[in-house]
């Protein structure tokens, strides 16, 4: 049986994962844990979103002698017409091989954009908004944003899968 690692406790990212994996790998044991990801608590950057879900999944994989380590991180990025909100998603395995995969951007209203910049964590924010507690283990800014449309849940598992390439089809990545 195979064991997926991923580099958080968080309801809607292990059940991201979980989705995935197990149409791939019906077999296969998906087990949160929390680590560190090295990078800012709001990550400000595509680059540094990229570092922190590598960080997870390199850190999940190894606490957990796992096959692979899933990281997913979510952050701002700044586009030419805005901040966007961005997830990004790191798949590491036992053997040195790594991939990335993302998903969509979302536009972030401008009054949203300047609490995070002045030091507030998105999903503080979206609570104070939204008047709940914990939205970014719901459905998250995204869920908010999209008036639920699309969840955050189902936007990290888009991504999830675009990291698995790779290690689902190899003869299109060797």
């Amino acid at each position: 049986m195979k064991l997926v690692a991923v580099g958080s406790t968080n309801p809607v990212k292990v059940t991201a994962v979980r989705t995935i994996i197990q149409q791939v790998w019906p077999e296969a044991q998906v087990e949160g844990i929390s680590v560190p990801s090295g990078v800012s608590e709001m990550p400000m950057s595509e680059a540094e979103i990229i570092q922190g879900a590598h960080n997870r999944a390199q850190a999940a994989r190894e606490r957990l002698s796992a096959d692979l380590g899933v990281g997913l991180e979510g952050g701002l990025h700044q586009e030419s017409f805005g901040w966007a909100l961005q997830g990004w998603v790191a798949v590491v395995d036992g053997n040195g091989r790594s991939h990335i995969g993302s998903g969509t951007r979302l536009l972030l209203p401008e009054g949203i954009v300047q609490r995070v910049l002045a030091g507030e964590e998105l999903g503080s924010v979206m609570d104070d908004l939204l008047g709940e507690e914990n939205v970014k283990q719901k459905g998250g800014a995204i869920g908010a944003l999209t008036g639920g449309l699309i969840m955050r849940q189902e936007a990290f598992t888009h991504s999830v899968a675009y990291a698995l390439a790779p290690f689902i089809a190899p003869k299109f990545y060797s």
